[in-house]
């Protein structure tokens, strides 16, 4: 089995790497690669979507590299396992409102906004750990439960349009989307390779998950 992690160009993906590779070997799940070649991410039994920094920059460096946003496209098409993590995760909505309009995969209906949390003594962006506030049963989040700790970086989170896409929230001045599914994708705001034993667990539950 292979589990791919896509290089675009989006940031050190070492510790993802290293995460994701430790669970493979632990669960008997096969090899992590680093790719940014399409052929790659379509022969892949799994893909991995990470994501730093800007929606509108990650949307166009993966746009940038001929045949990769299609791949990924072909991978979820064919029901295979995928996971975007971070801004990977928000490239799964319909658009993002970073730096402008910018077109997502449209996999969750939905819109990627600024965070605006009532109590204005928070700051943007929102960064360290926050406590998790599950919505729903989900097979990669086996073992993990609400009041669970995850990290997180980010300025903008996903607002799905339909409530059933939402799998999990954490509250910073009101409720925001930590995680969200479909079908056979999921993606996490917070970074799993960054979030400890529960991390962890969560990308051991992925490469075991059989949408």
């Amino acid at each position: 089995m292979s589990t791919v992690i896509v290089d675009y160009n989006s940031g050190n993906l070492r510790s993802a790497e290293k995460s994701f590779q430790r669970m493979a070997d632990e669960l008997n799940k096969g090899q992590v690669i680093v790719s940014a070649d399409p052929d790659v991410v379509r022969k892949a039994d799994r893909v991995v979507l990470p994501g730093v920094g800007a929606f509108a920059d990650c949307r166009r460096e993966l746009g940038a590299i001929d045949g990769l946003f299609g791949a990924i496209e072909e991978h979820v098409n064919a029901g295979k396992p995928f996971m975007g993590i971070c801004v990977g995760m928000q490239m799964m909505a319909t658009r993002g409102l970073e730096h402008g309009a910018h077109d997502g995969f449209n996999w969750i209906k939905g819109t990627v906004e600024l965070l605006s949390p009532t109590d204005k003594a928070l700051k943007i962006p929102h960064m360290g750990w926050n406590e998790l506030s599950l919505q729903t049963d989900h097979p990669v989040f086996n073992g993990i439960n609400s009041g669970d700790h995850v990290y997180f970086v980010h300025s903008y989170h996903l607002v799905p349009e339909n409530s059933d896409d939402l799998l999990a929230t954490v509250d910073y001045g009101g409720p925001i989307t930590a995680a969200v599914a479909h079908d056979n994708i999921i993606g996490t705001q917070f970074h799993p390779e960054k979030s400890q034993s529960t991390g962890l667990r969560l990308i051991g539950n992925f490469l075991a998950w059989n949408p």
